[in-house]
């Protein structure tokens, strides 16, 4: 079960650091809201077909449906990179945003998406540089893998990898549409929060790879 938390533009509004949080981010209109409510199976966070709508830092408590509290918690961070953004908001949302990412106790993994359709972004680049030299822990997952053919997949993810400076292997392809990754990607958030695989709600709900 998926259950609202919090709204945040600013550190003072960020809830108390109680649980593991697995946070998302990625350029505007990569799918990220799709993805957090695919594996969710709930629509907790809202999509659109605007980019750049969401603009704070939602907060999302997840739990099995007969415990009272929270096993971890999904951060949907504001999508960046859209030029229809007003620059004084964009820049506004780093004011909050680095807080987070840099010093959050209870951050536990950055997923961060990249589409698989188009090649990788001077954005997506600069993020992961900036998260491997703030020594946190991240996940890349190429979404959209619906869009493009097996072979083309496997070629996305190979240049993805060389441009992003990581391994093939730790790129999950991912497709809200398909299910594809949603088992990969699961486990990777559970062993990020400490918490087993076997028996989860949660992972009742995904299909296998």
């Amino acid at each position: 079960m998926a259950q609202f938390v919090a709204s945040a533009v600013d550190p003072r509004q960020f809830p108390a650091p109680t649980v593991p949080e697995i946070a998302f981010l990625g350029r505007s209109n990569v799918g990220k809201s799709s993805l957090i409510n695919a594996l969710a199976n709930a629509k907790i966070a809202k999509t659109s077909n605007t980019p750049g709508r969401t603009q704070t830092i939602n907060f999302f408590e997840l739990r099995q449906p007969a415990k009272t509290h929270a096993e971890f918690c999904f951060v949907d961070l504001p999508g960046y990179g859209y030029a229809r953004v007003p620059k004084n908001l964009s820049t506004q949302w780093w004011r909050f945003i680095d807080p987070y990412l840099k010093s959050r106790s209870s951050l536990a993994l950055c997923v961060t998406l990249v589409d698989a359709s188009i090649p990788a972004q001077k954005l997506d680049i600069q993020l992961l540089g900036w998260l491997r030299h703030h020594q946190r822990p991240y996940l890349v997952v190429a979404t959209k893998a619906d869009r493009i053919s097996p072979s083309q997949l496997r070629k996305s993810l190979a240049d993805l990898a060389c441009a992003l400076e990581v391994s093939a292997t730790d790129i999950t392809a991912f497709s809200a549409k398909s299910r594809l990754g949603h088992a990969a990607l699961w486990r990777a958030i559970r062993a990020a929060a400490g918490i087993g695989v076997a028996g989860s709600s949660h992972s009742q709900a995904v299909d296998s790879d």
